[in-house]
């Protein structure tokens, strides 16, 4: 909605129709939509009015509105109550006529900058994804194990080849005196 008015193509505007049966008919595509159908066009982007099929009244409002009763009745809501109840105060006010313009700046001005507020968001949280921790967690547990192992590497690790060419070595001294003990008990 807000690309196609910032391109200037208000002519590309989408016609839906709302009929007395309560349904709504995309001209654009010849086909019956429902709200969640309008929901995902404003989500898309895609600018539309819809008008009373019999009066050819502008109700996009009161459908828009709609779409936003629906919503806050399925699941998280997004309108806190505290932000209701003020503006349903507003209404026979004397700002009444400022808050419109108020909330559609503020709006826009949100939309403008809500990549910044994302990374500002991902700033407050010290720039961690979710699963950021859980990996972290996974690469040191990885390195304890690694340096535990090291530990054992002197009794286990090597091979006979190696202890014997390598005299020196932890694992040459082990086999030597199990051979030497081993000898002591042929003999």
């Amino acid at each position: 909605m807000m690309a196609d008015k910032a391109n200037g193509k208000d002519d590309e505007r989408v016609t839906i129709k709302k009929y007395a049966n309560r349904r709504l008919y995309n001209t654009a595509t010849s086909s019956y939509v429902t709200l969640d159908h309008l929901a995902q066009m404003v989500k898309d982007g895609i600018d539309f009015a819809v008008f009373d099929a019999k009066t050819g009244e502008d109700i996009t409002r009161s459908v828009l509105t709609h779409i936003i009763v629906e919503e806050e009745s399925k699941g998280p809501n997004l309108l806190p109550i505290d932000f209701l109840r003020h503006l349903i105060s507003f209404y026979g006010d004397s700002l009444q006529a400022v808050v419109p313009n108020y909330l559609d700046h503020t709006m826009h001005a949100f939309a403008r900058n809500q990549e910044q507020m994302r990374g500002a968001m991902q700033d407050a949280l010290g720039g961690l994804n979710p699963f950021g921790q859980f990996e972290e967690m996974g690469k040191q547990n990885m390195a304890m194990f690694e340096n535990a192992m090291k530990m054992f590497v002197p009794f286990y690790g090597g091979t006979d080849a190696q202890a014997t060419n390598d005299s020196t070595s932890p694992t040459a001294m082990a086999h030597a005196e199990e051979k030497g003990e081993a000898d002591e008990l042929e003999a």
